[in-house]
């Protein structure tokens, strides 16, 4: 009888437990193609301007060009940040390799591992500038549909993502992602902290053909606490490029000489 009314039970769950796993898996398809929008999955070279303002003013501005090597059959990015500007930071490099973030300096030839979290310029963090996979980092939960006036002021019907992060090493313990479902385009995400607390605000945007897909060009990174406080990304020049594997490695940053 025990073992009738098990089986009874098992057979109420079961449609709840499918439909669990159909939405999670949903949820999945739809990061992944958000993925696929923001970064190729091929290697390739950008040049990166990180501008901050404050009060409505620029206060300074940083240019990188990133280097990305795409790894197919560890499914991840692998990335060298090599600083262009200001002249006073020229040589600086940035390196991640898998979790592990490096980074050096060639006025005491040394590196040091930091963090994703780290300020790299105004509000943007060193996780912010490293190509990421959030599909790898973050499992993902459909929250509902929501209607929201992107960052050009257009009306868009969106798709809400709930993240949470699947280990430490990543920027954000948590994130809220509107994305457009019929294209994949990523509108807005909102960055909190593990202690629940609003960090920032992303809005994506001035998307353009770049590796044969339409990609975001300008993210508006907005502070948690002070919206006076703003970090712009803008993305320009995708080349692919073959991005060796040797200019990956700690060992040989002190001796890296590549544009």
């Amino acid at each position: 009888m025990k073992i009738l009314i098990r089986i009874a039970l098992f057979s109420l769950l079961l449609p709840a437990f499918a439909g669990q796993t159909e939405a999670i898996d949903e949820a999945a398809t739809l990061l992944q193609r958000a993925d696929e929008v923001r970064n190729p999955r091929q290697s390739y070279r950008v040049t990166s301007t990180l501008i901050e303002y404050r009060n409505g003013k620029e206060v300074s501005r940083n240019q990188l060009a990133v280097f990305t090597r795409y790894e197919a059959g560890e499914q991840q990015f692998r990335n060298l940040i090599r600083f262009l500007q200001p002249r006073r930071d020229n040589g600086k490099l940035l390196l991640k390799d898998g979790a592990d973030l490096w980074f050096y300096d060639p006025a005491g030839k040394a590196s040091i591992r930091i963090s994703a979290q780290q300020r790299l310029l105004g509000q943007a963090a060193n996780g912010d500038v490293v190509t990421t996979d959030l599909l790898r980092d973050y499992s993902a939960v459909i929250v509902g549909p929501a209607t929201l006036q992107d960052a050009e002021g257009q009306s868009r019907q969106t798709v809400q993502l709930d993240l949470t992060a699947r280990h430490p090493a990543v920027t954000y313990a948590r994130m809220l992602l509107w994305l457009d479902p019929e294209n994949g385009q990523s509108i807005k995400a909102d960055l909190y902290a593990k202690s629940g607390s609003l960090l920032k605000t992303a809005w994506f945007r001035h998307y353009k053909t770049a590796l044969g897909q339409l990609r975001p060009t300008e993210t508006i990174i907005i502070d948690g606490l002070n919206p006076q406080l703003v970090t712009v990304i803008q993305s320009q020049d995708h080349q692919a490029m073959e991005v060796p594997a040797q200019w990956l490695q700690r060992q040989a940053l002190e001796n890296f000489n590549g544009r």
